[in-house]
């Protein structure tokens, strides 16, 4: 049934009330469980010394945060200062060289912070995969970059090329293993770009220029050759009407959200508490099951803040970055799911869409989905974790449409088709609900630990049913609907905005 389909404004009224306490209630259970657990032994290494006139002390369980804000945050304010300087001079005195100065910049930056031998090192890569592309032969660029990938993700030859920077500091690892996969993607999306061109190739300095981009470079996210290359060539540099102010407040919003985390972390200690799992057997299936939501909704903030400060820098620089990812309340579909939205689009047209086309065939979809996963897997690095948390989405994304196919056939299309709208929409909604644990249950693998997800899983199915099951499914129903009612409003403003281009 449509999107656009409409439910009563009391119903949905009565869904908002639910979920609202439900998240009241959850949240007063892990509020409890972090005062309570403030001075335990176990806690001293994630719980440090915080607000002491609140009488409160703060998770610094987050290694990425605590990076970000202690260590690492006057190099990015250094660098990216120093980048949006430079680039907002260049682009009002030489816009046609402006990529120019973004790839010097971002050399010179690399090679300060990382050194000769690590620059060398990216750049050997970078002209190993623009010789591969000058054969345009996709399936070459695609075993050369993965090899390429594998070489800074499986031992020992990741090892082997670490071992090649001297020096150490506390961000050495970080930014290595960052900057040098970013870059192994960022080249196959060159070399598979310049393979499908169908006039010559692309310089090796166009790759320069597209790698050494520095806001990017680090941490992503990955922008697609084509697009970076036909934005960052333009020469009539133009705002769109209230460009600066949405960077503004996009800029107002991310500084707010890493003030509102730092506050969350004073009362609430989503990440710390997950690793004494004694202690989690102590709380009720409400609370843990608002302690595996918390950990997902805070790693999306985490990504959201990340790329939103690099989109801003980007989109001062006139370009047009992938967007920060859905934030995980709003998904109950598989397909949806990620927390980087750069690597993402890459996947889905390199490999994803690639190969599944217009992911209605099964077979096709399962050989795709693999395919996929298979490349995320390496490129997060091959390990115990990763290979289950691999498995378990990919079965998800192929189970979603399995699902579709089967309530496809006779006698539920035909059944399906006799109700109405509303109805249909609830009914969707129910599985959307069971989908959306799917998602939680999967992706706490990743984020937190197998032990963790265990102990949510049999907590919420096994020991919790019928009463704890049943309960958390009709509150995540709710707010299912509420995620729907969303779409349809959204769906609605853009078929206006369409007629009213038109007309």
């Amino acid at each position: 049934m449509g999107v656009k389909t409409m439910l009563p404004s009391y119903e949905l009224g009565f869904y908002a009330l639910t979920v609202t306490c439900a998240v009241l209630y959850s949240g007063s259970g892990i509020f409890e469980a972090s005062r309570d657990s403030m001075n335990r032994k176990a806690f001293r290494e994630g719980i440090k010394p915080g607000w002491h006139y609140f009488g409160r002390k703060m998770d610094v369980a987050d290694f990425e945060w605590g990076m970000w804000f202690t260590s690492f945050r006057n190099v990015i304010i250094f660098a990216l200062s120093g980048h949006v300087l430079f680039g907002k001079i260049c682009s009002m005195t030489v816009p046609q060289h402006r990529a120019v100065v973004y790839m010097l910049y971002g050399v010179l930056a690399v090679l300060g912070s990382m050194g000769f031998v690590y620059l060398m090192i990216i750049l050997s890569h970078c002209l190993v995969l623009y010789s591969i592309a000058l054969a345009k032969q996709k399936w070459l660029c695609y075993v050369a970059g993965l090899c390429c990938l594998a070489s800074f993700k499986v031992e020992p030859f990741s090892s082997w090329q670490s071992g090649f920077v001297t020096g150490a500091f506390d961000l050495q690892d970080v930014l290595f293993y960052g900057g040098s996969g970013f870059t192994i993607m960022r080249c196959m999306s060159f070399a598979l770009e310049s393979s499908e061109r169908k006039e010559g190739i692309y310089s090796i300095f166009d790759l320069l220029k597209y790698n050494f981009y520095l806001p990017f470079f680090f941490f992503g996210p990955v922008m697609t050759f084509d697009q970076f290359h036909a934005q960052v060539s333009t020469r009539e540099l133009r705002r769109k009407d209230d460009e600066m102010r949405n960077i503004r407040v996009h800029a107002l919003l991310h500084v707010g959200a890493i003030i509102a985390v730092d506050i969350f972390f004073h009362f609430f200690y989503i990440l710390t508490l997950p690793s004494d799992l004694k202690f989690m057997n102590r709380l009720s299936d409400w609370s843990l099951a608002g302690l595996a939501y918390s950990n997902l909704v805070y790693d999306w903030v985490k990504a959201a803040v990340m790329f939103g400060v690099i989109n801003t820098i980007a989109r001062l620089d006139h370009l047009d970055p992938p967007q920060p990812p859905k934030c995980i309340t709003m998904l109950y579909v598989f397909a949806e799911t990620h927390f980087d939205r750069g690597i993402n689009d890459w996947l889905c047209k390199y490999v994803y869409d690639h190969i599944g086309e217009n992911h209605d065939n099964i077979m096709k979809e399962l050989m795709a989905t693999i395919a996929t996963f298979a490349v995320t897997t390496l490129w997060l690095g091959p390990c115990e974790i990763v290979y289950i948390w691999s498995v378990f989405n990919c079965f998800g994304l192929n189970f979603e449409l399995w699902v579709q196919k089967f309530f496809q056939q006779e006698p539920f299309a035909k059944l399906e088709a006799k109700m109405s709208e509303a109805m249909s929409r609830r009914i969707r909604a129910v599985f959307g609900a069971a989908n959306f644990w799917a998602i939680v249950l999967y992706n706490i693998l990743a984020l937190n630990s197998l032990e963790f997800a265990l102990l949510v899983t049999k907590r919420l199915l096994l020991t919790g049913f019928p009463v704890s099951t049943l309960s958390i499914w009709f509150i995540t129903y709710c707010g299912v609907q509420l995620i729907k009612e969303r779409e349809r409003v959204l769906a609605v403003e853009e078929e206006k905005s369409d007629k009213a281009k038109v007309e």
